[in-house]
C-alpha cells in the first residue's frame, strides 16, 4: 500500500451540453443555415456532479451510493482523469486502475494476443509492462490456443475471460471499481475473485460504486451519498447506508 496515495476534490463540478433531437437533425440544422430566420439554439445544460468536495487518503475504501443517475458512474471517470472538471480542482496522487468500460479498445477483428497489448495500452501500461506480462494474462485466462484467433470467433463468456484478465493484470495504488466483477463460470469466477480481492488489498485506495449492500459493508470503511450530483451524506459506511436505505440501524 502507497502511503501517498490520495484524491481531493474541491468544488467540483461536471456539466454537458445537450441538444434536443430537433436541435441536432441535419434538416434543422440545414434550414436554420438557409433561413438566418432562427438563431442557433442554446444547449440544455446538464448537471452531472454539484460542487462535491471530498478527501480520500491512503487506507480509505470509499463507497458511493445512490440512485440510478446520481453520478456515480461520472464521479469515477472524473477520478480516472476521463471527465475533466467543468468547475473546480481535482488532485490525484497515485497510478488509478480503472475497472469500469473494461471493453473499450478491444477490436473483434485482432487475436486475442493482439488484444492483449490493445487494451493494455488503453488502460495506461507501458508496451514493455505488457510484455512482460503477457504470458502470466494468457494462462490466467485458461483460453489457450484460442488466443491466436480473432475475437469475432469468442463466445461471450472467454471475452469476458480475456476482457477481465488484462483489466486486472496491471495494479494500482487507486483502484477505481464500478460493480464488482463477476465473469465466467463457477470455478473462473472464484479465480477472478481472489485475484479482485488481492488487488483491492494491496492498492492504497478503493473507490466504489455499487448498489450491493452487503459487499460494502464487507468492503468499504466510509461511504458518500450522491444525490442528483450532490454529495449529502458522507462518513462511515454504517452512516451512510442508514440515510440511503431509509432505514434506522438495526
Amino acid at each position: 500500500m502507497s502511503p501517498q496515495a490520495h484524491i481531493v476534490l474541491r468544488n467540483v463540478s461536471v456539466t454537458f451540453p445537450v441538444l434536443s433531437f430537433r436541435d441536432r437533425s441535419l434538416r434543422s440544422r440545414f434550414v436554420r443555415a438557409m433561413t438566418l430566420r432562427r438563431k442557433a439554439p442554446r444547449p440544455h445544460i446538464v448537471t452531472a456532479l454539484d460542487g462535491l468536495d471530498l478527501d480520500i487518503r491512503a487506507g480509505d475504501r470509499v463507497a458511493i451510493v445512490g440512485a440510478n443517475g446520481a453520478g456515480k458512474t461520472t464521479l469515477l471517470r472524473v477520478l480516472a482523469g476521463i471527465y475533466p472538471p467543468t468547475a473546480g480542482s481535482i488532485d490525484v496522487l497515485g497510478r488509478c486502475l480503472s475497472l469500469f468500460d473494461l471493453s473499450a479498445g478491444f477490436d473483434e477483428e485482432a487475436t486475442g494476443y493482439e488484444n492483449i497489448m490493445r487494451r493494455g495500452l488503453v488502460i495506461g501500461a507501458r508496451r514493455s509492462e505488457i510484455d512482460a506480462r503477457r504470458a502470466e494474462i494468457a494462462e490466467f485466462t485458461e483460453l489457450g490456443d484460442r488466443l491466436d484467433l480473432p475475437l469475432r470467433t469468442y463466445s461471450s463468456g472467454m471475452m469476458l475471460r480475456l476482457i477481465f484478465a488484462v483489466a486486472t493484470a496491471v495494479e494500482g495504488e487507486i483502484v477505481l471499481l464500478d460493480e464488482w466483477i463477476g465473469v465466467g463460470d463457477q470455478q473462473f469466477r472464484k479465480k477472478a475473485r481472489r485475484r479482485l480481492d488481492e488487488i483491492v488489498a494491496r492498492a492504497g485506495i478503493l473507490v466504489l460504486a455499487s448498489h450491493d449492500v452487503d459487499l460494502i459493508r464487507s468492503t468499504c470503511n466510509r461511504a458518500i451519498l450522491l444525490e442528483e450530483g450532490r454529495i449529502t451524506v458522507s462518513g462511515t459506511t454504517e452512516e451512510v447506508l442508514e440515510r440511503y436505505l431509509g432505514v434506522a440501524k438495526p
